[in-house]
């Protein structure tokens, strides 16, 4: 162990660790729930640090060798380096500023190494800043970084998979259902082009919501007046980080609203939770499409990816529908927790930023992993089971529907209850029921015309 100093006093700190006594006070201070702040966060830290410093040195608030050691290990840390020198626990001060001090401590050590003299964790490497500010435009880094660069790709391809069922199953016709029950005829294709088109729709929200995020309250330092900022550092820094990133980044309009409100990132995790409440219809339909062999529907058949059961031997389950439908209940979960912890802004800060952070970083990581695995280990091998289709299609008393404008609602609905009571099918008993010949008949209850609309006046 080795003697660390902060404005309370000594502290002992293990002889490797590159932190100091205000990151050992909080690994002391939080042993909650044994995980960390995520690597997104950690890396968006040090790129706001890195570029933080460099536009110090140009307005010479800091010395710019001290700057130039800071950046230096900045990139280090972004890069990957060091990725065992943040302990702190997501569950910690609400503002961050554990998070904070533990970046500017392990900086300010890497630097002063580099330099050969002291760069000072606050006065050098927080130059111009604060926990209130800085970590805030940090969780919107990070969650820019993932959405650009993760989830909205993931998204990208399982819509594509999706579309090319879509188009491999045009002409597939199966039952319509509604409320569970038969209902008339559609394609496998249509049911397909609507699932990619919803989930495409939810990711649009996404990329949409982004512009708010990209909006960063970096320069409002601790309640958003800018105290001991230069002018003009901010639009600097975060020019530099837009630069760097490729993000639409740019200065918060007004710093008050973004520190003491988080509404941009309560708003993402809502859209979060849009995707996942879409992936949910899609593999629920899918996993109902694909039960059985024998008892279930039948209509698809899913890729077999691993025994299902230790006790029924060949027994094999839908189990990527199956996670990803585990993914949406965590989703769904993070976002209450991230609307709950958007309330908590008291006068001119939120205190519950790292809560935010974590659950909001961890749906945007679920819903890209999962998005990729839907993807291509369930959509891009579904088969279709044709013959099935088209026969619960065809069986389906809903087909007298196409019926309604040539025999009428009531006349109709006596067609059904007599099929159902009979067991004979609908094409049987219309003949006798309707006045249609047997070619305009089997031109009505051709189930894949049904599914373009149908018999018209």
């Amino acid at each position: 162990m080795r003697v660390e100093h902060d404005t309370m006093g000594d502290v002992e700190v293990p002889d490797e660790a590159l932190w100091g006594a205000q990151t050992q006070r909080a690994v002391v201070n939080f042993p909650v729930s044994g995980e960390p702040i995520d690597r997104a966060l950690v890396v968006a830290l040090a790129q706001v640090k890195g570029a933080s410093a460099a536009v110090n040195a140009e307005m010479r608030t800091i010395p710019k060798r001290i700057a130039t050691a800071i950046v230096a290990a900045a990139g280090e840390v972004a890069a990957g380096g060091h990725a065992g020198q943040f302990p702190v626990d997501t569950f910690q001060t609400g503002s961050g500023t554990s998070s904070n001090m533990n970046m500017n401590e392990v900086l300010a050590r890497l630097a002063s190494a580099r330099l050969g003299r002291t760069v000072h964790a606050n006065d050098h490497v927080n130059a111009s800043q604060s926990s209130n500010d800085v970590f805030p435009t940090a969780i919107r880094l990070a969650a820019a970084t993932l959405a650009t660069g993760a989830l909205l790709p993931a998204v990208d391809h399982l819509v594509a998979e999706l579309r090319a069922k879509a188009e491999e199953f045009r002409d597939v016709v199966k039952a319509g259902r509604t409320h569970l029950m038969d209902a008339t005829p559609v394609t496998l294709g249509q049911e397909f082009d609507g699932y990619a088109s919803q989930l495409a729709a939810a990711r649009d929200r996404i990329e949409l919501g982004l512009n708010d995020v990209c909006e960063l309250p970096l320069c409002g330092t601790a309640v958003g007046t800018g105290i001991n900022a230069p002018k003009r550092f901010a639009g600097k820094v975060v020019a530099r980080l837009a630069e760097d990133s490729g993000l639409p980044l740019r200065e918060a309009t007004n710093h008050f609203a973004l520190q003491g409100g988080q509404d941009a990132l309560v708003g993402m995790s809502g859209d979060l939770r849009v995707l996942a409440v879409a992936m949910a219809k899609v593999a629920d339909d899918i996993r109902w499409m694909g039960s059985g062999p024998h008892a279930g529907l039948g209509e698809l058949h899913l890729p077999d990816l691993q025994p299902g059961s230790s006790i029924m031997p060949g027994k094999v389950n839908p189990v990527v529908c199956e996670a990803a439908l585990q993914v949406v209940a965590q989703v769904i979960g993070n976002d209450a927790a991230v609307a709950w912890a958007g309330a908590r802004g008291n006068f001119e800060l939120n205190v519950h930023l790292p809560v935010i952070a974590r659950n909001l970083l961890a749906s945007i990581r679920l819903l890209a992993n999962v998005s990729l695995l839907f993807a291509d280990r369930c959509i891009s091998g579904v088969e279709a089971d044709v013959e099935r289709l088209r026969g619960y299609a065809e069986a389906s008393p809903s087909i007298v529907t196409a019926l309604n404008p040539v025999m009428g609602y009531e006349r109709a609905a006596e067609l059904v209850k007599r099929s159902l009571a009979t067991g004979k099918p609908v094409r049987e008993l219309a003949q006798d029921l309707s006045d249609l010949s047997q070619t305009a008949l089997d031109k009505a209850l051709d189930v894949l015309s049904m599914t373009r609309g149908g018999l018209r006046r």
